[in-house]
């Protein structure tokens, strides 16, 4: 079930300097992100490295990894860690009182696999992770730029609802960004981006199911404190599915380019099984591979 991982063919090295004019979406989806995770470390060893990235929940983790340029670092801590409980599990939830360790993914790690925060930090690209305000029930776009803690608003977009702390930044509180923008290309569209590359975890045709939360919600107490949030979850099926809508017919007018995964994608949010991560994440790098010819006559028009 759990088979042994191939570290050696994963990819490795540094993504070269060359920037790339355009703008990188990155969907969530927790562990479904691997897929992106094999998207983004094609793209580097190709040398699409974009001058900007928007991450969303899982996406921005995979994103701050695809803006330091290390190749093959997201999934070589996916795979080596999933069943570390600091990463997942009873040692997440007593120190970060939710199911993902946080403070381990995005810090403890780095005594195993550094992270290079010099050359994330730099300013020649521009990252931002989108979080989801629980007051107001909006989104809210970070720029690594203007924050004055990354690490808490990539925290912020990745905390899922019902198994994550909100993030206390500034004067409020965030979780997912993906309850309220899950696929942000309309932030790129609107900020002057001419090229828009969207990295999807689902294939084209998927929707969600629009039956509504509200019997989940009516009893939490965090729902019924912040009922903004508890709104925005409940519609977030139906903006999703619009924003599935508006991708297709972007895409179809070749003003977005997608890359998405060309088969259905089974495995779950929270998937334990490191073989089907690894495929997974090859996947998605043959997926960004067979694309190649067509994101390099896009990106020339």
């Amino acid at each position: 079930m759990n088979g042994k991982i191939n570290y050696d063919k994963l990819p490795s090295g540094i993504a070269s300097n060359v920037i790339t004019k355009g703008c990188l979406i990155i969907e969530g989806g927790a562990f479904r992100g691997v897929y992106a995770q094999g998207v983004t470390d094609c793209l580097m060893e190709h040398n699409f490295n974009f001058e900007c990235t928007v991450g969303c929940s899982a996406g921005a983790l995979t994103g701050m990894n695809y803006v330091s340029g290390q190749i093959g670092r997201a999934i070589r801590i996916n795979l080596a860690y999933r069943h570390d409980s600091r990463y997942v599990g009873l040692k997440a939830i007593m120190k970060n009182n939710g199911l993902i360790g946080f403070d381990f993914v995005l810090n403890g790690v780095n005594q195993y696999n550094r992270f290079d925060t010099r050359r994330f930090l730099s300013n020649n690209r521009r990252f931002v992770a989108v979080a989801t305000d629980i007051k107001t029930g909006k989104p809210r776009y970070f720029d690594k730029a203007m924050a004055a803690d990354y690490q808490s608003t990539i925290q912020a977009s990745a905390s899922m609802p019902f198994v994550s702390k909100p993030v206390a930044i500034e004067d409020s509180f965030y979780l997912d960004g993906g309850i309220t923008d899950s696929i942000p290309y309309q932030w790129a569209i609107n900020h002057g981006y001419e090229k828009v590359i969207v990295v999807r975890t689902r294939e084209d045709t998927y929707r969600k199911n629009t039956k509504k939360m509200s019997n989940v919600l009516n009893h939490s107490e965090l729902f019924k404190e912040y009922p903004a949030l508890g709104k925005a979850l409940n519609d977030r099926p139906t903006m999703y599915n619009r924003q599935c809508d508006t991708l297709d017919r972007l895409v179809k007018g070749e003003s977005v380019f997608r890359i998405s995964p060309s088969e259905p994608v089974t495995v779950g949010r929270l998937e334990s099984n490191i073989s089907k991560l690894e495929e997974l994440y090859w996947f998605g790098y043959q997926d960004a591979k067979k694309q190649l010819t067509n994101l390099y006559d896009y990106l020339k028009k």
